[in-house]
């Protein structure tokens, strides 16, 4: 039975490449699989064209983006997804998603095999392969540039042998991988943690310090999800894509930080997102408002698992699927308007309202008017740290 190779491809150096490296070493043939993540930049159908050119024998390019941003940045969004309370997980929600419709093609296609571009030094490999084993464990995984030592300059010289048509030189020292959620840059001079990142490295953001004026916006949630922003309906695409722009032009979501890859190394990463940052801080604010107290500080320890459970790759597990069954239980009262200002790159909110508010302005104020039965505190504080005051006694009655 031939070969046939269902290829993750982005159209950039590598994956180029993979196409006719993939084909020499199966003896088999080639799909490409590309999909509008909302990443911008060349247009899809040069992408679509280029694999082609490179040798595929299909081409399939997916417009993605509706689907990426309600059904991947939006359980994000409620679970105020950030790894090591900093990052987005730009990267890490895609993968599933491109696992989805690279499965999906080679049922279409007779795909025997599937392949990506991922090294083995990062965290993409194992978010790409235990998809695949999960959705369907017959198909051969191929990975050229883990498998075969495939480095940039391999990658290169072997183009230039075959007269692969590329486009990007060995002068450009970043890896990148963007879509509408964010973008990553990592490697090049950045591999040194004393070298600041330089101003060309961004392209979602300004630079903070440019002093536009502050921009106010409130946006509005019901049950988790941003429906309207200033009052105008949107969808989950729509929204993100108009705080990325308002966002970017006050230098907001920029990251610089020094992650914990799962494989067990230390990597220094850089991100730009400034649509995800708004929507989740924004989200936050309005859990805070409508959570009660119990619930929200349990959610918080999921909020953390779950994104772990999706960085180290495990989106389609079954700890992840039950943790995404309790954080929809928790939105139905997440609703309600935030006001935010954009400026200088921060994001600072500055009003919430709510229909499913917990907030008891009664209780809550100081001035008269105040319900809120004080002698009550007195008899709740003793009992509430009585138990420590017991343990305190015994030890200091033990010369501790």
């Amino acid at each position: 039975m031939t070969a046939r190779v269902v290829l993750a491809y982005s159209g950039g150096l590598d994956t180029t490449v993979a196409i006719p490296y993939l084909a020499k070493m199966t003896g088999g043939e080639v799909v490409a699989v590309s999909l509008d993540l909302g990443q911008g930049g060349e247009d899809m159908e040069a992408v679509r064209q280029r694999a082609l050119d490179s040798g595929a024998v299909e081409s399939i390019v997916i417009d993605a983006r509706d689907e990426f941003a309600e059904e991947y940045c939006l359980p994000t969004i409620q679970a105020n997804g950030m790894y090591m309370k900093q990052y987005p997980l730009v990267s890490a929600i895609s993968r599933p998603l491109i696992v989805k419709h690279l499965v999906e093609a080679a049922k279409e296609h007779g795909g025997t095999h599937v392949s990506h571009g991922c090294t083995g030094k990062g965290n993409d490999q194992v978010r790409f392969e235990v998809g695949f084993r999960d959705m369907n464990p017959d198909l051969e995984i191929i990975a050229p540039a883990r498998d075969y030592a495939w480095t940039r300059d391999k990658a290169i010289e072997f183009a230039e042998a075959n007269d692969v048509p590329i486009e990007q030189s060995a002068a450009s020292p970043f890896s990148i991988d963007q879509n509408v959620w964010g973008r990553a840059i990592e490697t090049g001079y950045l591999e040194d943690l004393w070298n600041a990142p330089t101003k060309d490295i961004y392209a979602y953001t300004e630079d903070p310090a440019l002093g536009n004026a502050p921009d106010e916006l409130i946006i509005s949630f019901k049950a988790g999800k941003p429906v309207a922003i200033d009052g105008k309906p949107v969808t989950m695409l729509e929204a993100i894509e108009e705080l990325n722009r308002r966002g970017g032009a006050q230098g907001v979501g920029r990251l610089d930080m020094v992650e914990d890859r799962l494989v067990g190394i230390k990597s220094r990463e850089i991100y730009e997102a400034p649509g995800a940052m708004i929507l989740i801080k924004a989200h936050e604010a309005m859990e805070d408002v409508t959570l009660e107290r119990e619930l929200a500080r349990y959610k918080r320890l999921v909020d953390a698992r779950w994104s772990e459970e999706v960085y180290d790759g495990l989106w389609f597990g079954p700890l992840k699927r039950s943790l995404d069954a309790f954080i929809a239980s928790t939105q139905e009262h997440v609703n309600g308007d935030i006001r935010l200002v954009l400026h200088a790159g921060s994001i600072i909110i500055n009003g919430r309202r709510s229909e499913t508010s917990l907030y008891d302005f009664d209780l809550a104020t100081y001035d008269s008017g105040d319900t809120f039965d004080q002698t009550m505190a007195k008899g709740f504080v003793k009992l509430h740290g009585l138990s420590s005051e017991i343990a305190n006694r015994r030890d200091r009655e033990a010369g501790k």
